[in-house]
């Protein structure tokens, strides 16, 4: 699946982790459920970090999003 740009909500707790709480897919708004799984890849040769997350959402899929810390957006992929 190609790397989508999405609109995410999301709070940013005490120590500035951003944790996403809805999500706009197509148009459509999502809240998330639940965090099922969260991870940081971050490539050797850049440096650059993407926080990743699985979440159920209010549409009773299982999503996989991501945050670009580089480029500062959020992604579906």
């Amino acid at each position: 699946m190609p790397e989508e740009r999405i609109e995410v909500i999301a709070y940013s707790g005490h120590r500035g982790e951003e944790t996403p709480r809805v999500v706009v897919l197509r148009q459509k708004k999502i809240d998330v459920v639940e965090i099922l799984s969260r991870w940081i890849e971050e490539n050797a040769e850049n440096r650059n970090r993407r926080r990743f997350f699985i979440f159920k959402g209010s549409d009773g899929i299982v999503h996989r999003i991501f945050y670009d810390e580089k480029t500062m957006e959020w992604y579906e992929g």
